[in-house]
Formats: structure tokens, sequence, C-alpha cells
């Protein structure tokens, strides 16, 4: 009989080569082809349990064959949250049923119209385009001012685009429409001479208007004429006197009229050609008025040059022109309100501060409506409720009397009206005391600062209304009809691209938001603007418009798995406190693998970040410091099921086939969207294949001798041992342990307390993640295992099978599988 070791050598020596012999095996190819082929068409729980080839092969290949039988108890499991630590998978002692879990998805394979982390982004785009609304506003205000003074001429400024944006929002001039030679003409006239043509435009619609009004004077009089007529005629004779006056009262306006107008067959042609040249005048006195505004704000000579020795716009003006602007053009809500900027806040700042140091009297405050509306905003009143009364009523309050209307108004505003009225030192006379000012210096900066922090409450309160509404129609969207029907979230979804005002049709948004982004002739990629991908990549629509699988580097159940292996493997080892502050690390940066991975949209891109590619090393227990990118790059670009690709012919292949099958790379490093619905991902499918495939192997090479199954069995498993316990939890990897340190007899039978110290003392469980160190031991075992099993049935090889009297019956391994008290 050949001795374990040296089949125990043969078999690993080329441990590829093994498995794929075992693989080529007629009945087991099969069995492999029927799960590959029929496992993606299965949808619910009890599909998957009903077809036993496709449920056996799991269990089996899962470590769990001697638990098929129980269905109820794998329902169970199989719909177990593995996100949520209280749930029945999560709660079993034994790791093999999470594990068995954690190859499907039963629980969370559900099409979504958003990701929480797409949710999450799209949100904070949004967050960030508001927030940078004010940035963008000084920008432009800063420009302006410095590239104005190097403005030599009027068509160096015109043809500037943003130095003509900033001025033309100013002006409401139109960027899309405007004439470039009206415009450079008015920049280069005379004020005085633009005033002439505007009132002689406006004397000319005076008299449009008027022979206007005179034409349909007399057409309304000759209609009145018929109508009464017709009506003498029907009328009882003590009517008639009464309508014959009327129709030589109308007579007589028509006479008149007759005498200073176009004769009546004209009339028709005259009024409309007038209604077309009052349309045309008002537009020309509407651009006269504003081409006098940029003559007296601009410096141009007639020819178009700046004067010697001056600017194209003076200080003074460019000042006037930023407060304009900045009024001008506020931050918009995406349901149409205004947002006062920062910059607007600044502005009303100054103007109040500049002021209230003149302001000797309560009405003062209240008429001028700017420092009315920063006193309401500064104290936090309501302004639908609050008038100019209202404030004076506060400021002319006697604090003492507590009948008085600061102690008794104001409801849940009473303590803002009492903090409004200390800010002020006007007496219930409504007057300031000699040498007072009506606030001081303190007052004002208490005033000033409640204004800045209030100025925004609105925007914030409706971002925040906004953002609710958008969760809970894209949580209930059930196809992209419902998010492009609903106005208000579309325009703030558009918002967060800044698509808003694009004006694109919804029909042209339904053909943008289900384009796919992976054909280049598809219609988002056909507008060539980075804005549409972005919007694409936010949401999971099919083709036809129904929601469809997330499309991420990688699923938030691989997600999940990858961060709790680097959390794992960071803490695995070391004293008890060690190891819990080796956890808190880690789990801060499975916050930012979690984080982060959903961003990843390639895998160069994913490549270029070491911090993730180095956490998923880790997590699968690889040395970062051993693996180059461009090593891994050529694993990502394998074909796991071409057993000539790179992955499957280099000797480390075997450990990176589970890492690369847990991303959606396709082979050009592309996104591949999964089909929604799917109850196992690639990892999931490649993981159970791979490990049916492992135990198809141990089965077979330790039918005659249980000691080569148990050191296979061993150095799978290795990789999961933590602790003392695990190897105590299973006794297959006991078994080893025992033979291989010799444990004594007793020992077998005392205390679990005393055999975990036993193994703690003899075996450095940290070593067992070295393959020289796993090696040596598995060596050792083998060796003693010929020593202490030359038998033909070895206890070995019943412990692995369930037979004999060793073995462990199901009933007895289910009531085993208890549910965790607290964690090991």
């Amino acid at each position: 009989m050949v001795s374990t070791y040296l089949d125990y050598s043969r078999i690993t020596r080329d441990m590829r080569s093994s498995l794929n012999r075992i693989a080529q095996q007629p009945q087991i190819a099969r069995e492999a082809e029927y799960y590959k082929e029929n496992i993606g068409s299965v949808k619910t729980v009890e599909e998957f349990l009903n077809d036993y080839r496709l449920y056996s092969y799991a269990m089996k290949a899962h470590g769990l064959e001697d638990m098929t039988y129980a269905k109820a108890f794998m329902r169970k499991v199989l719909e177990s949250d593995l996100s949520d630590e209280s749930s029945f998978a999560n709660r079993l002692t034994d790791e093999r049923y999470r594990n068995f879990a954690q190859a499907f998805s039963f629980s969370s394979s559900k099409p979504v119209a958003q990701t929480n982390a797409q949710q999450d982004a799209l949100i904070g785009l949004y967050n960030e385009r508001i927030a940078s609304l004010d940035t963008a506003m000084r920008g432009e205000m800063a420009y302006f001012g410095a590239a104005m003074d190097l403005v030599t001429d009027v068509d160096k400024f015109l043809g500037n685009e943003r130095l003509r944006s900033f001025a033309f929002t100013v002006f409401d001039i139109d960027p899309k429409t405007f004439n470039y030679t009206e415009v450079r003409d008015a920049l280069t006239s005379d004020p005085a001479a633009l005033t002439a043509s505007r009132t002689a435009a406006v004397t000319r619609r005076e008299e449009a208007l008027k022979l206007q009004t005179d034409l349909q004077t007399r057409l309304k009089s000759l209609g009145e004429i018929n109508r009464l007529t017709s009506e003498l005629a029907e009328a009882p004779a003590a009517d008639k006197p009464a309508i014959q006056a009327k129709i030589d009262e109308h007579n007589a306006i028509v006479a008149d009229l007759d005498a200073k107008l176009p004769p009546r067959d004209q009339a028709p042609a005259l009024l409309a050609s007038l209604g077309e040249e009052l349309n045309t005048l008002n537009g020309r006195i509407r651009n006269l008025e504003t081409y006098i505004k940029l003559a007296e704000t601009f410096n141009f000579n007639a020819d178009g040059s700046v004067p010697a020795g001056e600017k194209a716009i003076s200080d003074a003006k460019k000042t006037e022109l930023n407060n304009i602007y900045v009024f001008k053009k506020p931050g918009e809500t995406p349901l149409g309100g205004a947002r006062l900027t920062g910059a607007g806040a600044l502005l009303n700042k100054e103007y109040y501060e500049g002021k209230i140091a003149g302001v000797t009297s309560i009405s003062e405050l209240t008429s001028d409506s700017r420092l009315f509306n920063y006193l309401v905003t500064a104290f936090g009143l309501k302004a639908s409720t609050t008038v100019p009364s209202t404030i004076e009523n506060i400021l002319t309050s006697d604090i003492n009397d507590p009948n008085s209307y600061v102690n008794t108004q104001g409801g849940e505003y009473n303590a803002a009206f009492k903090e409004m009225h200390k800010a002020f030192n006007f007496r219930p006379d409504g007057t300031l005391q000699p040498g007072k000012t009506a606030q001081d210096a303190d007052q004002l900066k208490k005033t000033s600062d409640g204004y800045m922090v209030r100025y925004n409450d609105k925007g914030d309160a409706e971002d925040e209304a906004l953002v609710k509404r958008f969760k809970l129609l894209v949580n209930s969207m059930e196809s992209v009809d419902k998010l492009l029907a609903d106005n208000g979230v579309l325009k703030f979804t558009l918002s967060a691209f800044g698509l808003e005002d694009e004006g694109l049709s919804k029909r042209d948004l339904k053909r943008i938001l289900t384009s796919d982004l992976n054909d280049p002739r598809s219609y988002v990629n056909t507008l060539r603007d980075e804005r549409y991908v972005k919007l694409v990549k936010a949401f999971n629509f099919n083709p036809d418009g129904t929601l469809g699988a997330p499309k991420l580097a990688q699923s938030d159940g691989d997600i999940m798995n990858t961060a709790r292996a680097y959390i794992v493997a960071k803490s695995r080892f070391g004293t008890d406190d060690e190891k819990k502050i080796a956890k808190e690390k880690a789990q801060e940066e499975a916050k930012y693998y979690t984080s982060e991975i959903a961003k990843i949209e390639t895998l160069d891109a994913f490549l270029k970040n070491r911090r993730l590619v180095d956490m998923v090393l880790v997590g699968a227990g690889i040395d970062p410091e051993t693996v180059k990118s461009d090593y891994l790059r050529s694993m990502f670009t394998s074909d796991l099921e071409d057993p000539k690709s790179f992955i499957n012919t280099d000797p480390n292949g075997l450990k990176y086939r589970e890492i690369v099958s847990s991303f959606n790379f396709d082979k050009d490093g592309k996104i591949v969207r999964g089909e929604a619905g799917q109850i196992q991902t690639r990892r999931g499918l490649v993981t159970t294949v791979d490990l049916f495939l492992n135990q198809s192997l141990e089965e077979k090479e330790g039918a005659d001798n249980g000691g080569i199954r148990l050191a296979l069995y061993f150095k799978r498993k290795a990789s999961d041992i933590n602790t003392a316990y695990d190897i105590l939890a299973d006794r297959a990897l006991f078994e080893v342990i025992k033979t291989a340190y010799s444990m004594p007899e007793g020992l077998q039978n005392a205390k679990i307390e005393a055999q975990a110290a036993f193994i703690e003392r003899t075996v450095n469980i940290k070593e067992l993640q070295q393959p020289g160190q796993l090696e040596k031991l598995l060596q050792r075992f083998t060796a003693l295992y010929d020593v202490e099993n030359n038998q033909d049935v070895s206890p070995g090889l019943a412990i692995l099978t369930g037979g004999g009297s060793a073995g462990v019956s199901a009933e007895t391994l289910l009531s085993l599988s208890q549910l965790r008290a607290g964690g090991r």
C-alpha cells in the first residue's frame, strides 16, 4: 500500500492537473454542465430546492451533502439577510451555512432603479452643485472685474464669451438671439442719441396705438349699428325711439372717424400692419432701453476704442453690475424657486450694516423692504405672517411690562421677538435717546451673525424636501416612465448633472436613460457629452425602460463579502486588545472600500487604486507586496472557462479564481451588468463549481485511504482557521491535529477548554496561513497517520464519510447547528 504522504504529495504537487482529471470524469462533467446551464434560470428558493440535481450539487460543493434532506432548514439559510448580524444564517455556529447562503442571493436579488451607492452619489452631486453656485458666481465677478481692465476695444469685449455672458445676464440680453451689430453700435453710441431714438420710437408707438384704437372703435360702432338696426325692426313701437337714439350716437362716432381715418375698405389691412408695427416698436423700445443702459455703463469711443487713460468700465460701475448680477442670477431650486447665494447674502449684510448707522426711527427699518427682510431672516421670524407693524410693536414694547406685546405675543416665535427687542435701542415711543444709535456694535454683530446663519434656511428646507421626495420616488419606481412623469424629481435629477437647462424632450431623455453605455452606437454615446453618460450610470434601466441589475464592479453581496473578509484577515490573530484595535481600524478601511468600490467603472480604475486592490488581496489571504498590477491585470482579463487562459495555467491561478469572479469586468476591463433577478453571481457560480471539484477529488482520492482525504480537506480549510475552537468545531480538522501531535487519549475526552489549551500550546495557528508551515504539518500528519491506521477502513475515512461508529448522523449534525447565543 502506497504511503499516505506519497499519495498526498502526488495529488497536491500539481493541484490543477488533479482537479482537471476529476473534472473530465463523465459523471462529474455532466453534473457540472447541468448546474451551469440551469442555475441561471432559477428565480426562487422554491425552484432551487425542487430541482434536486441543482440543490444536491450545491450542497455537496459546500460540504453539506448530509443535510440535503433538511429543505425547510436550508430554506431559512438561503433566505437569510447576510447584512443583518441577527439573521438565521449569521446566528448559526457552523460557518458552512453562512458560506452557502453567501454563494446565492435569494434575499437581495431584485432589480432596482438605483443602489444606495448610486442614490447617495446623485444626491451628493446635487449638493455639490448647489454649494458651487456661490463659488462660480464669485469667480465670474472676479473674472469680469479683472478681464475688463484689459479690454482695449469693443470687439475684444464682445468677442470674449465669458465677459459677454456676464454682461448679458445683467442687462437681460438673450445670448442666443442677440444682434451683434446692434449691441456693438449701442456700446459705441452717445446715450443721448439712443435716448432720442427711444423717444421717437415711443412717439411713433403712441401714434400707432391711437390709430389702432380709432380703427377698432369705428369697426365696433359699425357692428353696433348693424345689430341695433336689426333690433329696431323687431322692437315694439315704444322701444324704437331709444334704439334709434343709440344708432344715431354710433353714426355720429363713425362719421367723425371717417373724416380722420383712411377708407373703411382699407381698415383690415391697416389693422394687421399696425399690429406688426407695434410688436416691432415694443421690441425696439425694449432694446433701446437696454442699449441706453449699456452705453451709460461702458466707456467706448465711436470707433470702438477705449478712451486714452481710461478703462472700458469704471470700478464704481463694476460694483453696480456685481450687485445686479448677484440678484439677477440666484441659484435656482429644481422646482423653480430662487435661492439666495452666499454672495447675495454678503451684499445684503453690507447694505444693512451701511444703512443701520443712519437709522433714527423704526419706520426707516420697516419701509425699506431690504432692511425689513434682513431683520425677519436674522431673527428667524415667520416671513408669511410678519408685517411692518409686527416689528414696530416688538421694538416699542416695554420689556419690563409682563402684559406688553413682546412678552405676550408671537407664540412659538416669542423667544425670537425678545431677541429682536434686545438687539435694538428704541424707546417705547419709537425714538432713540440722544447720542444713541439704533444698534451698538455687539447688537449689530448678533443681528448679522443671525442673518448669515439663517439666510439659506428656505433653500436648505427645499433641498431636504426634494431629497426625501426623490428617495421615495426612486424606491418605488418600476420603470423609467415614473421618473420622467415627475417634473420636480426629474429636474432635481438633471440638476445634479448640470442638465436642467438643456431643453431635451422626455422622449430623448428616455432614449438616453435606456442606452447601453458599452455600445458605441447607442444614443447616449452619439451625444458625446460626459454629463449624459454620468446620468445613465446613475440608474439601472433596461433598454425597454424596466428596472435592471445595477452596473457595479461588484454586486452588493460581493462588496459586503470582500469587506468582511478583510476585517477578519486583519483582526484574526493577537491578544484580545490587539484584535479589537485591529478590527476597529479594519472596519474603517472596510467603510472606505464599500464607498469607493461603488465608484469604480473600469478595471484600470480599480488597479490604479492600490488601496482597494490591497484590501481585496488581504481578504483573500494573499500578501499584496508579492503582487504587481500587471500580474493582476492578466488574471482579471483571463477567461475563467478556458483551461488554457492565464488564470487557469499560472501556478497560483487557483487562488485568484474567486477574486476575479467576484468582479463584473469583461475581457476589455469594462463592467458588465448582470441580469436582474439572478440568484447566483459569477463568484457564487465559480465558487460552487470549484468547491464541487475539490469535494469530488477529496472523495475519490480518499476512497481507500481516509488520511489522504483528511489531509486534502485540511489543506483547503486551513485558511479559515482562526482559533483552536475552529479546529475543535470541525471533526475532520481536529482529527488531523490530534494525529499530527499525538494528543493523549485521556485529553480527547477532557473538557473542551482543556483540548483548546492543548491545541494552542502545540499549534501556531497563525503559521497555518504560511504554505511551507502548513505542508510541514501535513507531512507530519500523513506519516503518523500511516503508523496509527494500518487497516483497510480507517477511522479517518469514517469521520469524513459519516459511516461507522465514529460517524455523526445527519440528525446529530442538525442538532449541533444551533443558533448562536452571542457569537464565539
